[in-house]
């Protein structure tokens, strides 16, 4: 796990060495441990390094294969790289360190572009072809890894994060109208290849981009399941199907355990994560640390569910951690947690993972996180809604469902200027939607929850936090080979017991019934949800600031009315709105872009 960056020229010139050292320090927080720089010709790569795999110099990066006359930057872990590096070992290739960097590199030159179908985890690299001036870029299937870009004719810049290629400078941070019309409708997701700068782009998930020396480029997208029932799964009982979700469990939280140095787990005391606890001690581990967070109650909100975080930890004798953030701390983390944003995030618990990532990175430098069940196994409230409609209408009930707004009442939010003239946010979701595949309305939910909105919402969130402290966060839930068999089960299972049903019938096999059984819980930060003083006076600055002045992104009138009443306004799924826009305004401004 790293950070990574690089600058491609195009016009014949050498490429901004500084520029890259910039990107580069930038990135120190997502690898503290080591720092390189490489240059030939057009390229330029910059890395940092996080030691867990093969903590010697040998794994340092950039990292070159004279042989192949190829070089790159990875950031990212590939979980089956020992078995990678035994086919190839076999084909001829040999190996200087022990590292998965190195696998990426010989299975690229193995295999080509195609290298990526065998990896099994999460990455982003970038991997140039000296003799060619070719460099390709990646992403791993479920886009856990990020790679942001931003070009023009002359030179293509990259790197993890945003903030970084802000660093290198040149960057165009007029705001895109069409992506701030999907923040604003879509619960602050931002669908690949946008961002909310128009000068900004991510590559999207599961995606290879080979860039050509003279600047043109082609995408290859390598991987989309196809949510529609498989002929091999014909027959499987509702037990067989749970067994088969466990099975699958158990593989992608066995393959996250691959480190040379301890691996932890992030306790809610929710399912999702107390399932991974008990799977890692039927794997037999032994001294497993465990870390949850809580906040003071606000507005009568409980602030923490450690009844149930601690109920797991005494039940499978882990070495549990606790802690708890009183409110008068949230607005000051909030800057900080604003400052590790890529994008910006709107949801509470971005301050409650950056604030449990600082802890749990003085402990381990991994651990496992339950995030993305709800997503692939249909967890949460809305989607037996949206699921009973025909497939025909399923676009139409998702977007009545889970928009915050409508495009007639962004008109009195947004300044006229950067309103899109049409309702392009939900013209998105209907183009996603009418894609081939999907059976059912819960198959074309899941689907675009699972490689859109999760991708830029929930999984951003937790990259981004983790690794502002150097701590890497790893996904089973997110292990394709399980995305897949998610995918083809049928929706009933999925929808049965309250949503999550398949998981909670795995659940049962291993947890204490109590787990399974609880309410569904949330991450709850009540001082911003209910605009506790102190978070209500950071909103209040930042609004009224001048650069928001200047800029105008929101009406006057509706920020007026906003301010009067904090806590009276909520958009249709239940945000506070003010949080909204002011989210927002202070990552702009946390940025530097005016």
């Amino acid at each position: 796990m790293c950070g990574l960056s690089g600058e491609i020229r195009f016009d014949g010139g050498r490429p901004d060495v500084a520029a890259v050292e910039r990107m580069t320090d930038r990135l120190a927080p997502r690898g503290p441990d080591g720092r390189g720089l490489w240059a030939q010709g057009p390229v330029a790569l910059g890395h940092r390094r996080l030691k867990i795999i093969d903590l010697s110099d040998s794994g340092a990066q950039p990292m070159t294969d004279p042989r192949g006359r190829i070089a790159g930057v990875f950031n990212g872990c590939v979980y089956n790289y020992r078995e990678l590096r035994d086919q190839l070992h076999a084909l001829g290739h040999s190996f200087f360190s022990e590292s998965d960097t190195e696998v990426v590199l010989k299975a690229y030159r193995q295999w080509g572009t195609a290298c990526v179908e065998r990896f099994r985890g999460m990455f982003a690299f970038a991997i140039v072809e000296q003799d060619t001036g070719r460099v390709v870029l990646a992403r791993d299937r479920l886009g856990i890894k990020p790679l942001y870009l931003s070009g023009t004719p002359e030179r293509l810049r990259f790197a993890s994060s945003l903030p970084a290629l802000l660093a290198a400078g040149g960057v165009d941070t007029s705001l895109d109208p069409v992506a701030l019309h999907q923040y604003l409708s879509w619960h602050a997701t931002v669908a690949a290849p946008r961002t909310v700068l128009d000068g900004v782009r991510k590559l999207p998930p599961a995606t290879v981009r080979v860039v050509e020396p003279d600047g043109s480029h082609h995408d290859h997208r390598y991987w989309q399941p196809a949510y529609t029932r498989r002929p091999e799964h014909a027959g499987l009982s509702a037990d067989d199907w749970t067994d088969a979700v466990l099975d699958a469990l158990r593989t992608a939280v066995r393959r996250r355990m691959v480190a040379d140095v301890p691996v932890g787990v992030l306790l809610s005391g929710g399912l999702d994560s107390s399932l991974i606890v008990a799977l890692l001690a039927d794997e037999g581990q032994h001294d497993l640390a465990t870390f949850s967070v809580g906040f003071e109650s606000e507005g009568d909100e409980e602030g923490d569910e450690f009844h149930y975080s601690d109920l797991v930890a005494r039940h499978f004798d882990t070495r549990h951690h606790q802690l708890m953030v009183p409110s008068d701390r949230v607005a000051g983390a909030l800057d900080g947690a604003v400052r590790a944003m890529s994008e910006p995030m709107m949801s509470h618990d971005v301050v409650a993972f950056h604030l449990l990532s600082e802890q749990v990175a003085k402990e381990v430098k991994v651990v496992q996180s339950g995030q993305g069940a709800d997503e692939v196994f249909a967890g949460y409230h809305w989607y037996p809604e949206m699921a009973g409609v025909p497939r025909t209408r399923a676009a139409e009930a998702y977007i009545d469902t889970y928009f915050d707004r409508s495009h007639t009442e962004l008109a009195r939010v947004l300044h006229p200027d950067l309103l899109p003239d049409r309702d392009t946010s939900a013209e998105f979701v209907r183009a996603h939607m009418a894609a081939d595949g999907a059976e059912t309305a819960l198959d074309a939910d899941l689907r675009l929850d699972t490689h859109v909105m999760m991708v830029d919402d929930p999984v951003k969130r937790v990259d981004n936090m983790t690794m502002d402290w150097g701590l890497e966060a790893r996904v089973p839930f997110l292990d394709h080979e399980l995305v897949e068999l998610a995918a083809a089960c049928p929706p009933e299972l999925k929808l049965a017991d309250g949503g999550k049903g398949v998981l909670k019938a795995a659940g049962r096999k291993v947890l204490p019934r109590q787990v399974v059984d609880r309410p569904k819980g949330y991450f709850p930060v009540p001082a911003i949800k209910h605009m506790a003083g102190p978070v209500l006076q950071r909103v209040r600055e930042a609004l009224t600031a001048p650069e928001a002045r200047a800029r105008g992104v929101f009406r006057e009138e509706y920020v007026t009315e906003l301010l009067t009443a904090p806590d009276a306004h909520r958009t249709r799924r239940g945000a506070n709105a003010l949080w909204q826009i002011a989210l927002l305004e202070i990552w702009l401004q946390t940025h530097g872009i005016r």
